[in-house]
């Protein structure tokens, strides 16, 4: 499975490609950040970070991608450029057919570290162990894309067991026993 990881920001939007399948060694095929400068008007920065990730998009193309879940922070404006950001990733897979992931942070952490409450430097020392790179990706953000891609690569297995599970519930749910039809006498 090919994932593209991305940590959404309007200033630096981290991006990082692994392969591999849960239980097995995985591989960085590339890790990076789409940077647009602070003082560009918005929508400019917007087109630069779909140029960006459909640049991504087009050199690894991946099976799924995997986007931070934008959450509140007490930052509204933060929060706001981190969404809009997030929503062009989502544009960008969408477009293309591919399927998009959304992954809380403290999930993302506690799949790569154990803890949910860890650290940018623990997710990035585990995402180097992980990956058997020489140090982190710097910035952190593109440790935390990897992070992403490596998220979603162990937790889609059991994700997809559920969904089909729900599925299969819903189905014969919707299935109403059949009544036998009588005739009647004329």
């Amino acid at each position: 499975m090919r994932v593209l990881g991305v940590d959404p920001g309007l200033t630096r939007c981290g991006v990082g490609v692994v392969e591999g399948v849960a239980g097995r060694p995985l591989t960085m095929l590339g890790v990076g950040v789409v940077r647009t400068p602070a003082d560009a008007e918005l929508g400019h920065r917007l087109v630069a970070i779909e140029r960006g990730i459909e640049e991504w998009l087009d050199e690894h193309r991946p099976e799924f991608v995997a986007v931070e879940r934008v959450f509140s922070q007490h930052n509204v404006r933060t929060v706001m450029g981190t969404a809009q950001a997030s929503a062009v990733a989502m544009l960008c897979a969408s477009r293309r057919g591919i399927p998009v992931a959304l992954h809380t942070p403290s999930e993302v952490k506690a799949a790569v570290t154990g803890s949910g409450r860890a650290d940018k430097a623990q997710v990035g020392a585990m995402v180097t162990r992980l990956l058997r790179l020489d140090a982190p990706p710097k910035p952190a953000d593109a440790a935390d894309a990897l992070a992403l891609a490596i998220c979603h690569i162990w937790r889609a297995p059991a994700v997809n067991r559920l969904q089909q599970a729900h599925a299969d519930a819903a189905r014969r749910a919707s299935r109403t026993p059949a009544v036998p039809v009588r005739k009647v006498p004329r």
